[in-house]
């Protein structure tokens, strides 16, 4: 089993954020207040607007990913993999609902909205808003990967990011 390195991590939150940066100050100040926000308060209005601005984000992350190697894309799939592994968890899934893929595409909003925001969820899943979702950003870097070089990458991490596929978030 391969795990993502603290430098793989380090630089896939990086590009996350210098892409956010990107737009401006007021999604970025919308993104910190969502992971901050009292969670008896709905965040509909909030989520949606961000997930406006979610293609913009991953046209800019796709560009600042021209020209990196295979190695570094299955490196930066692999961070997302187990990103979306960790928090695919029963507790997260009772505040997003969905089906098992709309469950994963909550995961990738979660995911795509940054470090922040994620760990925030992580933490406390009523963070999480419910019908917020980014399909996208689930096999963002694989999707990358598979047209630059052919073939989704073999990121060797022996885990899914596949809707209750980690037995650690789905007790029986």
């Amino acid at each position: 089993m391969i795990l993502p390195t603290a430098a793989e991590e380090v630089r896939f939150w990086a590009m996350l954020e210098d892409t956010w940066a990107t737009l401006g100050p007021e999604p970025n100040e919308v993104r910190r207040a969502l992971a901050k926000r009292d969670v008896s308060v709905d965040a509909f209005e909030e989520a949606a607007e961000l997930e406006g601005h979610l293609d913009a984000v991953l046209r800019a992350l796709a560009h600042a990913c021209d020209g990196l190697p295979a190695e570094e894309l299955t490196a930066l799939d692999r961070v997302a993999e187990r990103k979306l592994h960790e928090i695919d968890r029963a507790d997260l899934h009772a505040v997003t609902d969905g089906s098992d893929d709309g469950f994963l595409y909550a995961r990738g909003f979660v995911l795509a909205l940054g470090r922040e925001f994620y760990e925030a969820v992580a933490r406390d899943p009523r963070v999480a808003v419910e019908d917020a979702e980014c399909e996208a950003f689930c096999y963002f870097f694989a999707r990358l990967h598979e047209q630059r070089f052919g073939d989704f990458p073999e990121t060797g991490s022996g885990i899914s990011r596949e809707s209750a596929s980690n037995p650690a978030g789905w007790p029986r």
